[in-house]
């Protein structure tokens, strides 16, 4: 998975230096091979480390294409293909979520996407904003879950809301918001004077992959006028599967939609929507400029097909063709698949590890999220108390750091609210078998053996 040199040592290795005078061909055929065999293989199927794994040869195949054309999206002039293609995915994508009709734009990440759809709703709570800035503005605020991703409250910084505006509502036991606390918090910034303008609520945590009820979050929005935007980043993939789209159930009922391909489905980082209900031309009103050497109106075609003027970017990479592509391929009942057997493995390795002596889940997982303890043959007589769980706070840095410089595998952990250090192992690649989750456990242990 990878082969583990410390930066020092690195760069002494790769000799990263540019100089007045070119390097010789084969000097850069052997930088080039030094840059992949120290590069981590994110397409290894023991690669667990982040929400994206693994590899999809259509998508890697378009990837090679868009890169040799070399477009920016955002004009037809200069991109018929890619912005008809973008059009197509992004209509097919809205079905999915449910809405009759919408808008969307492909951008860089899931926190770029967060970003416009905080700024989208400020636009619609505020159109003036565009124009006179923030001053003279009622104080902001907007609502999100404890387990958001951290991507809310840098949008609220970088926008000029502030982090202090940003309200954190509780989550239950599973990571959940709940919509009661929901309902409390924004009667009790009304009360204060403040301006409530937006929900975010998330389907599929960062940590737990947790859901949130999105029916009943979209009933107090409903209730108090306030845009509902849906963090799906990760767990929007789930749509596509008649079997778990039940995770997302009232996700026809938000304004705006974030949603990365690039995850579950495999289609390559980076491939990320921001979808929006509302087909009135919104995305453009907030985020035009209409430049004049770019946007002309008197062109000799639609220009309603020139859509960079809904993007905060000029140039724009063609991220929706290598979904495009994979999906033409597999059709959606090989993306289905996907899902699914993902979802299986995940269920298969929770199987495992409560047969097994010295695992401990922290929660059924509902997603493809398996967060788990390794306890140690030295803790496991150990009495339940401050000093075990101190102890078990360190296991998992040394078990990353064992199996890092081995290159066995790549495997995430974190302390979260209140939980001392755990693994969150993440099931997303076709490539991973029942072998590679037998051999993950295996390998904690044979790693952890002396601790």
């Amino acid at each position: 998975v990878c082969e583990w040199r410390a930066p020092e040592t690195l760069k002494q290795i790769l000799d990263l230096e540019m100089r007045d005078t070119g390097e010789s061909h084969q000097k850069l055929l052997q930088l080039c091979r030094d840059v992949i065999q120290y590069s981590v293989k994110t397409s290894h199927p023991r690669f667990f480390n982040q929400l994206y794994a693994g590899i999809d040869y259509y998508s890697l195949v378009a990837r090679f294409i868009t890169e040799a054309l070399n477009p920016s999206v955002y004009t037809y002039e200069v991109s018929p293909v890619f912005l008809l293609v973008e059009e197509a995915v992004i209509k097919k994508m809205i079905e999915f979520i449910g809405w009759e009709e919408g808008d969307g734009i492909f951008n860089p990440g899931g926190s770029v996407s967060n970003m416009y759809a905080m700024n989208l709703a400020r636009y619609k709570f505020c159109p003036e904003i565009k124009e006179k800035g923030l001053s003279g503005l009622p104080r902001l605020v907007l609502f999100t879950s404890e387990e958001c991703h951290y991507s809310m409250k840098k949008a609220a910084s970088f926008l000029g809301i502030g982090t202090e505006n940003v309200y954190f509502i509780k989550t239950d036991e599973r990571g959940k918001m709940i919509p009661e606390e929901l309902e409390k918090q924004v009667q009790r910034a009304r009360k204060e004077g403040s301006a409530p303008f937006l929900v975010c609520a998330t389907a599929g945590t960062t940590v737990l992959g947790a859901f949130d009820p999105l029916d009943k979050i979209a009933d107090i929005c409903e209730k108090h006028g306030l845009w509902l935007h849906v963090d799906a980043s990760w767990g929007g993939s789930a749509l596509i599967s008649r079997k778990h789209c039940r995770l997302l159930h009232g996700i026809h009922r938000a304004d705006s939609v974030a949603w990365n391909p690039h995850k579950m489905l495999l289609a390559g980082i980076q491939c990320c929507a921001l979808l929006v209900k509302d087909n009135s031309g919104l995305l453009k009103k907030c985020y035009s400029a209409k430049a004049a050497y770019l946007f002309q109106q008197d062109k000799f075609y639609d220009v309603s097909y020139d859509t960079g003027d809904k993007s905060i970017q000029c140039s724009r990479r063609p991220d929706a063709f290598k979904f495009w592509l994979m999906w033409k391929a597999l059709g959606t009942t090989g993306l289905e698949e996907r899902v699914n057997r993902a979802l299986a493995l995940a269920r298969y390795l929770v199987e495992e590890i409560k047969k097994r002596e010295g695992f401990q889940l922290l929660l059924e997982p509902e997603y493809a999220n398996v967060c788990f303890w390794y306890i140690p043959p030295s803790l496991r007589k150990m009495e339940d108390g401050p000093e075990f769980w101190q102890k078990l706070h360190q296991v998992a840095p040394i078990i990353k750091e064992r199996m890092m410089k081995k290159g066995s595998m790549m495997l995430g952990y974190q302390p979260h609210r209140g939980k001392v250090n755990f693994f969150r192992q993440v099931v997303i690649s076709p490539q991973v078998s029942r072998e590679d989750m037998d051999f993950l456990l295996d390998e904690i242990e044979l790693l952890a053996k002396d601790l």
